[in-house]
């Protein structure tokens, strides 16, 4: 018989985040999290989303033992500001057994609809800065710090408990030699020249804090069309910015500005923590933080994790500016992969910047969506 327990207390949160290491054990494409930020993650006291958010977590047992979890999550920025009345549901993880599946996500719908809600979507996060979509191709490929992965039979759960695909991610890579300057070396001083513009390149983390609040409102701007789109609050920045900025290599951040030294665009690319992580197994002591500093200092694969360009400066040509600066900071590293985060289909203007690098597809994900009304 399968019970569904909520996680009350921290004990049980740890369950709650700690499932998928068993789920995932031994499997050498899953990429743990480290458990004491996971759990800080869900601390309403100390992650600044659940301003403006919440969400409960349920555990589901069979026989006493730990078989399922999920996160029901509603973003009140998304209901009451945007019209959009979704319950968003995430952190999805399962035995395959279709009764387990079945008992969580009635769980998500039966609070969607005390709250009225329309639709319920998942998997997803809080908010576009979270992790989303079901792997539904390339599982033969390591995942990243910043995605989730699963096993190929959640893609037949969702669809066997009449879920539809809503929104399609792509997931692409290419080799670091593809970045040929030729492509953009010369388009980068004529745009320059052009619009007067110029790159920010940064040796230390904090010459980069005065810039970050205006590259959040940048990186809202360039995204509020999206459907999936939510965007980043003030207290949000402040997290973000305490919380992750002083760990990207600095000299992996670019920004590009104008004659007034406002920002026009930015790029944040990030080493690839995936082995190290795997190495650290959701511990930071006494050796897990040792991983993570080497892989800081020297994975040749890089992560694109974010790219903005303001909404009157798109489709002029900016990113020649940002990519000739990665080109030489790649080189200097020793770079030889660059792998993207997930990009919606929808976003041809993503794929138009992307096109000369040679990419290949290496992955796919969706979000699902059931109708509750």
């Amino acid at each position: 018989m399968i019970s569904i327990h909520e996680v009350t207390n921290k004990s049980e949160l740890k369950e709650f985040v700690k499932f998928p290491f068993s789920l995932y054990k031994n499997n050498p494409y899953w990429v743990p999290p480290i458990i004491k930020d996971e759990m800080e993650s869900f601390d309403t006291n100390k992650n600044p989303v659940f301003k403006n958010a919440e969400a409960q977590l349920f555990l589901a047992k069979k026989n006493g033992k730990i078989v399922g979890r999920v996160a029901a999550i509603i973003n009140w920025l998304e209901v009451k500001d945007q019209g959009l009345k979704k319950m968003r549901f995430g952190y999805f993880d399962f035995v395959d057994d279709l009764e387990v599946s079945k008992a969580l996500l009635d769980k998500v719908k039966a609070i969607g609809e005390s709250h009225k809600l329309d639709f319920m979507e998942g998997p997803v996060g809080f908010s576009n800065l979270d992790k989303v979509g079901v792997l539904t191709e390339g599982f033969e490929h390591i995942g990243t710090m910043i995605t989730w992965y699963n096993h190929p039979y959640y893609k037949d759960h969702y669809e066997q408990h009449g879920f539809v695909k809503e929104k399609e991610y792509l997931e692409n890579k290419f080799k670091a030699s593809a970045a040929d300057p030729k492509l953009f070396e010369k388009a980068n001083m004529l745009i320059k020249k052009r619009f007067q513009l110029r790159a920010l390149n940064f040796s230390k983390s904090d010459e980069i804090m005065p810039w970050v609040d205006k590259m959040f409102d940048l990186f809202n701007g360039t995204y509020a069309k999206l459907s999936s789109f939510v965007k980043i609050t003030d207290d949000q920045k402040a997290y973000f910015k305490k919380k992750y900025i002083s760990f990207i290599n600095p000299e992996y951040i670019k920004f590009v500005v104008d004659k007034d030294d406002e920002l026009v665009a930015f790029a944040i690319v990030m080493p690839s923590f995936s082995k190290a992580l795997q190495k650290a197994n959701g511990k930071l002591f006494p050796f897990g933080f040792l991983h993570l500093l080497n892989a800081r200092k020297n994975s040749k694969d890089v992560i694109f994790y974010l790219i903005g360009i303001r909404p009157d400066f798109q489709n002029k040509g900016i990113t020649a500016i940002i990519f000739n600066e990665y080109y030489h900071t790649f080189k200097e590293k020793g770079v030889e992969n660059c792998i993207r985060t997930p990009e919606l289909e929808e976003n041809t203007a993503i794929r138009q910047m992307w096109k000369h690098f040679d990419p290949i597809t290496h992955k796919r994900r969706r979000t699902y969506r059931k109708n509750l009304v």
